[in-house]
C-alpha cells in the first residue's frame, strides 16, 4: 500500500483546510484509515479514524466537532476536513492505513495555524 498526503498549508485561527490521502496498491487489505499529527518536539498523536468495512468514524477529543474524516471510494482517497482551526492544531499531519498486522504511512503534510 502506498499513501500520498496533500493539502496542508498556512491559515489563520478560525480558518479551514482539507487534507487528502490517496491510497494505491493492495487497497482491499486496508481495515482502517487514520490521521495522526506531530507537533514540533512532540510525539505523534492519533487524530481520527475511519473504518473501511462499515464507515464508522472516531475522533480524538481535541478535534471532535471541528474535524471530519471521510472517503471517496471512486478515487481511493480519504479526507480530513479541518474547521475552526486553532494554533494548537499546528503540526505535521500523517495518514496511516492499517492492514492486518501491517501499518502503512504516507509522508507528512504541514499545517500551520497562526493566531
Amino acid at each position: 500500500v502506498q499513501l500520498q498526503a496533500s493539502g496542508g498549508g498556512s491559515v489563520q485561527a478560525g480558518g479551514s483546510l482539507r487534507l487528502s490521502c490517496s491510497a494505491s496498491g493492495n487497497i482491499a487489505s486496508i481495515k482502517f484509515m487514520d490521521w495522526y499529527r506531530q507537533g514540533a518536539g512532540k510525539q505523534r498523536l492519533w487524530v481520527a479514524r475511519l473504518s473501511t468495512k462499515d464507515g464508522r468514524v472516531d475522533y480524538a477529543e481535541p478535534v471532535k466537532g471541528r474535524f471530519t474524516i471521510s472517503r471517496n471510494d471512486t478515487d481511493n482517497t480519504v479526507y480530513l476536513q479541518m474547521n475552526a482551526l486553532k494554533p494548537e492544531d499546528t503540526a505535521v499531519y500523517y495518514c496511516n492505513a492499517l492492514a492486518p498486522y501491517t501499518p502503512y504511512w504516507g509522508q507528512g503534510t504541514q499545517v500551520t495555524v497562526s493566531s
